[in-house]
């Protein structure tokens, strides 16, 4: 059986160092390239053809979740695997949405970051022993019977106005989700139509009101 090819996406150099140098150790992986951020992770798929994507979430310009989608649209053969430090809800799902196959916090031991390489080629998915127990944790919470109280809302409408309600800034949003802050004003200002409020401040006490998950 053929090595798995890896690429490995991270803005900093010494951390993709010490991984391009932890998974060298492993023979049934092969890195076969690196990039420093999303749109240089997408032109390295199209040159490289990578099995597996190994990309972290928080880079400047194009995020990991971007990245991802762009990725996972145009080479859907590839399959990305997300390595990050964050474990919140709104990151894991997120990169769900976009595409990811996987999550793995950064720290994971090389045994396990080895096992979701190859598990994620081979078409499965797998997420890092955190990430599944807050999935297990999330899913059992979630009452199935409970309306949705913003229909009108689109589920990226619904997803940044539970950021609104966090007190996130347009600029953080953009970063967060991977997207350009044009969109998320545009965003923001359908959302203010569509609630009819007015402001920010009214956009967050209606969505805590009506308990909108993470809000």
């Amino acid at each position: 059986m053929s090595a798995v090819r890896v690429l490995i996406v991270d803005d900093h150099d010494q951390f993709r160092a010490g991984l391009r140098a932890l998974l060298s150790t492993a023979p049934e992986i092969e890195v076969c390239g690196e990039a420093a951020g999303g749109e240089e992770a997408i032109a390295a798929v199209a040159r490289l053809h990578p099995d597996v994507v190994l990309l972290d979430l928080a880079m400047p310009g194009m995020g990991g979740i971007a990245a991802t989608e762009r990725i996972v649209a145009t080479t859907p053969h590839v399959r990305v695997l997300v390595l990050s430090m964050a474990d919140d809800d709104d990151s894991v799902f997120a990169a769900l949405r976009a595409g990811a196959r996987g999550y793995v916090l950064k720290g994971a031991r090389r045994a396990e970051l080895v096992r979701s390489i190859t598990v994620v080629a081979e078409g499965e998915a797998i997420f890092g022993p955190a990430i599944a127990g807050r999935l297990m944790g999330y899913f059992a919470g979630l009452d199935r019977s409970a309306p949705d109280p913003f229909p009108e809302l689109t589920q990226r409408e619904r997803q940044i106005l539970a950021l609104v309600a966090r007190h996130l800034t347009n600029p953080q949003i953009a970063e967060r989700l991977g997207l350009s802050q044009k969109t998320v004003r545009n965003h923001v200002s359908n959302i203010f139509a569509k609630l009819q409020v007015a402001d920010r401040a009214q956009a967050i006490v209606i969505a805590r009101d009506a308990g909108l998950p993470d809000a």
